[in-house]
């Protein structure tokens, strides 16, 4: 008899909700910018530009896309949170966006054990996380 694999549920919950906190609905679509993948997946945000620029046939523009000047201007201009940061503090390049087969495939490049444990979080919340999306597109009305 084939025993089934537990799932902690208490630590998914958690990593959801940190998933969740950092869903973005750029181009009508529910997305992660690159440096909030990075915290998720435990590694920095040059390594996520490297998996991406090493694989670019793994990345179609269904799973992730460039944001535009315009576009990372806005969204810059929308973290009103930020530190002052100084020189070489915030990237000069124009955010990535990752759609949720974005990150499963970045999650299978990167193989960090972080990276895994988030994406696995995401599976048995698919709902949550579609309504997520759903209720910051309503908020949002769609858009950046």
């Amino acid at each position: 008899m084939r025993q089934q694999n537990k799932v902690d549920t208490t630590t998914c919950v958690v990593a959801f909700n940190e998933v969740q906190q950092r869903i973005v609905i750029i181009r009508d679509q529910s997305v992660i910018l690159d440096a909030d993948v990075a915290t998720l997946y435990g590694v920095e945000t040059k390594r996520i530009n490297e998996a991406v620029r090493n694989n670019k046939d793994k990345f179609p523009e269904n799973y992730m896309f460039e944001l535009s000047n315009e576009e990372s201007q806005v969204l810059r201009s929308k973290f009103s949170t930020l530190d002052a940061g100084g020189r070489g503090h915030y990237s000069k390049y124009n955010y990535k966006a990752f759609t949720e087969k974005g990150l499963y495939m970045l999650a299978t490049i990167l193989k960090s054990k972080q990276a895994t444990a988030a994406t696995f979080a995401i599976l048995p919340y698919k709902k949550a996380y579609e309504s997520a999306v759903a209720m910051l597109a309503s908020q949002d009305g769609g858009k950046a």
